[in-house]
């Protein structure tokens, strides 16, 4: 019965998107878009309110332990999708990252694999259907405008710049990707929608933005929501999404606070040790302006990031009793989302095999990047990081696909944070530099607490932000421009790591407290990563329950 609700779930996402699906290595809907119409949002939110009653009517009393989770799970995923329809960010958002509804079709398109005629065709289909859903996006962002929904003119003209550089070379679109089998006509028909279809599709989403957005966006001092009508509760919906608590904004705000606050020995202490001082504003002005502490090409950024995973796939058995067999690829952000995209990111594996799990990281401008962040970074992103964890949950096959595939951002990237803090136990840091680049990310994690918050609650200006993250970070300048402009058109999602790190923490140290000499870290990490993604609150339980067995 509850497997039946979670399934049913499943059904209604894949409906609104079938681009994930696709993602993920599932047939079906091979030929179709996300369904971004207001039609459409009014069929799945009448859906979604439906399982949700069903789902609740279901005794949790009557149910075993691992039927109760999954009927937990049902009802927060339902619950999250309509918070997302209620913040109304897609009818607003704007920027040059996986947030922005029109962009992300460029951004994850080019990830499809083609290993079939009838997913080729399928392609063809939907290239031939990004007229209609940009126009249908567009006439949503202008019905927003009228309604005061408008974004920060700095992400416009971000937005504006990537559709430039897009449109300016048409011989490099990353949509012109190909099928692995032999499809008759296919190139020529990708070819001829790509002049005719696509390109003045993305061509008018430009001139809107351009014509219709630019005159009537918000000043660069209030890009957050709290400037926007209903934004207090559309910001409070958000943070309840992405870090599944109900912690407020000013809750999370002095939670940043106080982490900085916290980090300040632990850079004290290794900076004497690396730099000869103990000076704060020193260490962090080596860190983020010392050219010895820069890469030399991108190549070598990437040959950094394969030795740290290998290092850490020797040792992993040792912290974890299952390990999974596939590895993780490494390969640079894709030339055409560089210059404006994130400094890295993972795209989980295929599930008919057609992709293997990768990890992207951003080689552009390398010599302006940290060389002493790269090992934290991949082991956030690959391993024990992310490729672990979603490798092993799409491994449970015991479990309703949903259980597999939650989208739980406190779960997901709090893991990754807390692997970065896992490595260091486990021996994987190189060095004391190093460990300066792990500390550098805790403090970005903390920063975006305080800075998201500043913006979308407390009403601080982009460059507010941008001057917090400069004082109390030793960020490179590059990357704190794009993670201000980040969090700015992505409302909450930077809450996700640091919320979900600590109470991962949080859990693990009342499981020792409460087994002490019993406790095993290798069974910790399989009930943490055995039972998929899961909210906080839940995870908590099922920890709890492991250890009072």
């Amino acid at each position: 019965m509850i497997n039946d609700l979670a399934d049913e779930f499943t059904d209604i996402r894949f409906t609104a998107d079938p681009l994930w699906r696709s993602i993920l290595g599932l047939p079906g809907d091979e030929d179709k878009l996300p369904d971004v119409s207001v039609a459409g949002e009014r069929r799945t939110r009448a859906a979604l309110t439906d399982l949700i009653a069903r789902t609740e009517a279901v005794d949790p009393a009557t149910l075993s332990p691992t039927d109760a989770v999954t009927r937990e799970v049902i009802l927060q995923q339902a619950q999250s999708m309509l918070d997302l329809y209620d913040s109304r960010v897609h009818d607003f958002s704007v920027s040059d990252a996986f947030a922005a509804p029109v962009q992300f079709l460029l951004l994850v398109m080019p990830s499809l694999s083609l290993n079939s005629e009838e997913k080729a065709r399928g392609y063809l289909a939907r290239l031939a259907a990004i007229s209609s859903y940009v126009d249908t996006l567009i006439e949503r962002q202008r019905a927003a405008l009228d309604d005061h929904l408008a974004p920060a003119k700095f992400l416009v003209e971000i937005g504006i710049e990537y559709f430039d550089r897009y449109l300016a070379e048409p011989d490099k679109d990353q949509l012109r990707i190909e099928p692995s089998v032999e499809v008759d006509g296919f190139i020529e028909e990708r070819d001829r929608l790509l002049a005719e279809v696509v390109h003045p599709a993305f061509a008018r989403y430009r001139d809107f933005l351009a014509v219709g957005v630019l005159a009537r966006a918000v000043p660069d001092d209030e890009p957050g929501l709290c400037w926007l009508p209903g934004g207090a509760e559309k910001y409070a919906k958000l943070i309840r999404v992405h870090t599944t608590t109900s912690a407020s904004a000013q809750e999370l705000h002095d939670l940043g606070l106080s982490v900085i606050s916290g980090l300040e020995a632990e850079y004290r202490e290794l900076g004497k040790r690396v730099f000869d001082t103990e000076d704060l504003a020193e260490i962090f002005e080596r860190l983020r302006t010392d050219p010895a502490l820069r890469w030399n090409s991108g190549e070598e950024l990437l040959d950094a990031a394969r030795e740290a995973i290998t290092r850490a796939e020797a040792v992993a058995a040792q912290w974890f009793n299952s390990v999974p067999e596939k590895r993780c690829q490494v390969a640079p952000v894709p030339v055409s989302d560089a210059e404006s995209g994130t400094i890295a990111y993972y795209l989980e594996p295929a599930l008919d095999g057609s992709r293997e799990g990768v990890y992207y990281a951003n080689t552009f401008g390398a010599q302006e990047r940290p060389r002493h962040t790269a090992e934290a970074i991949a082991f956030h992103e690959a391993v024990p990081g992310h490729h672990f964890q979603i490798v092993t949950a799409q491994g449970l096959t015991e479990l309703p696909f949903l259980r597999r595939n939650a989208d739980i951002n406190a779960y997901a990237e709090g893991w990754g944070l807390y692997a970065e803090r896992l490595a260091d136990e486990m021996g994987l840091y190189s060095g004391d530099l190093a460990k300066l680049g792990m500390l550098t990310q805790d403090s970005m994690r903390a920063g975006r607490l305080v800075v998201d918050t500043g913006m979308h609650a407390l009403g601080w200006s982009r460059r507010q932000a941008v001057d917090f993250l400069r004082e109390n970070t030793p960020m490179a300048q590059l990357e704190i421009e794009k993670e201000i402009d980040r969090y700015a058109g992505n409302p909450a999602q930077a809450l996700s790591y640091m919320v979900g790190r600590l109470e991962i923490q949080r859990i693990r140290a009342e499981a020792e407290k409460a087994l002490g000499d019993r406790f095993d870290i290798k069974a910790f990490h399989d009930v943490v990563l055995k039972a998929g993604a899961l909210p906080m609150s839940v995870l908590d339980g099922v920890v709890k329950a492991w250890a009072s067995a």
